[in-house]
């Protein structure tokens, strides 16, 4: 009866710790309902196995010591859907589910380990923590042979720029992709697309619509000679 009273203790603080962490920081702060129950199957799963390995013990244990490693390396994390960030509250979960699911732990020290992770993720993930620097994929509907006429460019459409690395050159459609880490200025911050994540600054269209059609004859394009801030 008192294994069990110590196991439901446990559970109640890991499903505590849990939830804290999925609707109180991370759906307030990102808003995706797909990775909710995702966090949540994780740290109870989680948690189920580390307990039922903490009262097995010897030969059993280490079976299950064996189908626990199976079971986390088999958690594939996809870069194209999850962002860094959602991958350190993936890894918060884990590591929840592993610490209040250890019976070995007193309750208080489990407690504060729990809490010491809570905090951690909360600081991290601050909105105020480094609020102004951002990052962006553009498309410019011009291509720039001059690492200052590229830096002007940016700082123009987006702030100023703290780092940049050409991706594409397209001298047929006079195109050019740049990942561009820059530092908004002004009062309101750029609208962004959320359901492309924040790497999609949103733009125009058609950006080549407005652009004068070009003459044949023009002079070749010298070679560019792109920096980096």
């Amino acid at each position: 009866m008192d294994a069990l009273r110590h196991i439901a203790a446990h559970l109640a603080l890991d499903v505590t710790a849990i939830c804290l962490l999925t609707f109180a920081l991370y759906w307030r702060r990102h808003r995706r309902r797909d990775l909710v129950p995702a966090y949540l199957a994780l740290n109870v799963g989680l948690f189920t196995v580390v307990a039922a390995l903490a009262e097995v013990g010897g030969g059993g244990g280490t079976a299950l010591g064996f189908g626990l490693f199976g079971v986390l390396s088999i958690v594939r994390l996809r870069s194209d859907s999850v962002q860094h960030e959602e991958v350190a509250y993936y890894f918060t979960t884990l590591v929840l589910g592993l610490v209040c699911g250890l019976l070995q732990l007193s309750l208080p020290l489990a407690a504060g380990l729990a809490a010491v992770l809570l905090l951690t993720v909360w600081a991290a993930d601050s909105p105020r923590l480094l609020a102004r620097s951002r990052r962006a994929v553009v498309t410019l509907d011009t291509v720039h042979n001059r690492s200052t006429t590229l830096r002007a460019d940016l700082a123009h459409r987006l702030g100023e720029p703290l780092h940049w690395t050409v991706m594409e050159v397209d001298f047929v459609r006079d195109l050019m992709v740049v990942d561009v880490r820059y530092r908004e200025s002004g009062p309101e911050p750029k609208a962004v697309s959320r359901e492309l994540g924040d790497d999609f600054a949103r733009e125009p269209a058609d950006p080549k619509a407005a652009r004068p059609a070009t003459t044949a004859g023009t002079t070749p394009r010298p070679v560019p000679a792109w920096g980096s801030a």
